[in-house]
């Protein structure tokens, strides 16, 4: 039995739509069984000593052991924690023998904690704004309701009265969220287009930055609830596009209570291994926390052609839009049937069904990012995206008009095409097996004389998973394979392992040990590859930590497609 973390719940979550804090524990279903009784008297009898009786507690099991949460006070969520924290060294005493804590001297530490931390007006503007039905968010800072254009923030501790304010000229603005394994960033960055091309004002947070329109306002990871609540404390944003990834699920929660629509794109392998993501089922739960965002107001979108997405829905109690690569998928025909609407790709045609009405959005190859529709991924992704600002409200006219002229400028870093001399290079950020097949798949369809490859690989993979990938690569067509070994995404392996799993497995494939080279470094392999290059050739680039500096150099000898 090992303590993981203890931390804040400030979203809905894995448990539940509450504020709260959760403890992770490592352990064994048979020490669960004695673990959670034993937490949860204890949780109880401090509960009841600080004043707070009436918050609940629940548990979560998982694959790599259980999660303890209990409700608590918005304004005192760090106090909460403290309290799981002892609750935990109850438990370590009585299972692991450790020394444990005095009970009343703890009780009067909380009470003490409790009273710093609290903040009356807080939870006094928190109950007026959700009795005038619009959104309050908090953080350590900052505290605001509203949303966008109808929002007002204020310093944590200098808070108005909730008379003070005028509540008519406050509202929220539309919202929606995106989550999945794949093509995030790349809808993220397709439904903001489109949302632009119907002149909104667009607020987004994404995995590399948070936005106004073409404004960055912060580089970075910002697809936690922090970039969430940045976006909607914008005054000039009158839509908000919310990438939200697993992370800050697992340790936050959701960053908003509610939203117009949410977008699951898919569910495939990617991080797992990690506490509360061990396996695909367990992934799966963490990313459907979003559906809590819509499940009485809004649609949750899903990808028809996702088998794990499909088996989910059916827990689902409101409205789902599908989108759909096959015209023939049984679960869309089933949907529209009954009335309901999808997003389907038919004989190329980008299709909006509703019920057993029909309307052509656009070709698949006017889609710049399509690559004249080789890249079905990005096909899914606009479909996804078309669906997200649909039930957004953006009109089918603008939603074309987006599409249609989404350039490669506009998504850097995903299948960017650059011309040099007579030969190609094709650059995408593409990080893990389903992604990088998907890539594949699209580089079997682009005509080439010759296929270069160069990729790194992170060493959390299975030696399975790494073989795998090298057979899936293969299997293209490739005349040579350059692998750049990443000190930074050993993650655990030793020097040259990695390479000598995917260097065997290549010449198990049919691969001559000439065809296949290893450097250290991106940028070294890019320059390999530059020179092995011949007139049609194609180069393949899967960049995972020098991005700019590759995407520089290729400027620099030319232009994207």
């Amino acid at each position: 039995m090992e303590y993981i973390d203890a931390r804040r719940l400030t979203g809905p979550s894995l448990l539940w739509n509450k504020p709260g804090t959760i403890l992770d524990v490592c352990c064994s279903d048979e020490e669960a069984d004695q673990l959670i009784p034993f937490w949860d008297t204890n949780i109880r009898r401090m509960l009841n000593a600080v004043g707070w009786a009436d918050e609940s507690t629940c548990s979560w099991r998982l694959s790599a052991g259980v999660s303890l949460a209990f409700s608590a006070p918005v304004d005192a969520l760090y106090a909460a924690s403290e309290i799981n924290e002892w609750a935990w060294a109850c438990c370590d005493s009585e299972f692991n023998g450790a020394d444990v804590p005095d009970f009343d001297e703890t009780v009067k530490r909380m009470r003490t904690v409790i009273a710093e931390e609290e903040n009356p007006g807080l939870l006094k503007l928190e109950a007026a704004a959700e009795a005038h039905g619009v959104t309050f968010l908090s953080d350590d800072d900052e505290a605001s309701v509203g949303q966008g254009t109808g929002s007002l923030t204020w310093p944590v501790r200098k808070l108005p009265e909730p008379d003070e304010l005028d509540w008519d000229s406050l509202h929220d603005i539309p919202a929606g969220l995106i989550t999945g394994t794949n093509g995030k960033t790349s809808t993220v960055r397709l439904a903001t287009h489109i949302a632009r091309a119907s002149g909104k004002n667009v607020g987004l947070s994404s995995t590399d930055w948070i936005a106004l329109n073409d404004r960055v306002i912060d580089r970075g990871d910002w697809s936690g609830p922090g970039g969430a609540r940045i976006v909607l404390r914008q005054q000039d944003v009158d839509l908000g596009i919310l990438e939200t990834a697993r992370g800050g699920l697992l340790r936050r929660g959701l960053g908003v209570m509610k939203a117009d629509a949410a977008l699951i794109t898919n569910i495939a392998e990617n991080h797992l291994g990690d506490f509360g993501s061990q396996n695909l089922g367990e992934l799966l739960n963490v990313k459907w926390i979003i559906s809590r965002a819509v499940e009485t107001s809004g649609s949750l979108i899903l990808n028809a052609d996702d088998k794990l997405l499909v088996a989910k829905s059916a827990e689902f109690p409101g409205v789902v839009v599908w989108f759909t690569l096959n015209p023939d998928n049984p679960t869309v025909k089933e949907h529209t049937a009954n009335g309901g609407l999808a997003f389907v790709l038919d004989s190329g045609s980008l299709l909006r069904v509703d019920g057993n009405s029909i309307d052509t959005i656009c070709e698949s190859a006017e889609i710049p990012i399509t690559l004249g529709g080789a890249a079905s991924h990005n096909i899914a992704n606009a479909l996804a995206a078309a669906a997200l600002t649909h039930c957004l409200g953006i009109r089918m006219p603008d939603i074309r008009e987006g599409l249609t002229s989404m350039s490669q400028d506009n998504n850097p870093g995903r299948c960017n095409v650059y011309s040099i001399s007579d030969f190609k290079v094709l650059v995408d950020f593409a990080h893990n097996p389903h992604a990088m097949k998907a890539l594949f798949n699209m580089a079997r369809a682009l005509p080439a004389k010759r296929r270069l490859l160069a990729f790194a690989q992170a060493g959390d993979r299975t030696d399975e998973s790494i073989r795998e990938l090298a057979r899936s690569a293969w299997s293209i067509g490739l005349g040579k394979v350059i692998v750049s070994e990443l000190e930074a995404y050993a993650r655990g392996r030793v020097r040259g392992e990695v390479f000598g799993i995917i260097r065997d497995e290549l010449i198990n494939c049919g691969a001559r040990k000439d065809q296949i080279q290893h450097f250290m470094e991106e940028t070294e392999s890019l320059d390999a590859a530059l020179d092995w290059a011949q007139p049609g050739d194609l180069i393949i680039m899967l960049a995972l930590s020098d991005r700019e500096a590759i995407q520089d150099k290729l400027k620099s000898l030319s232009s994207p497609r």
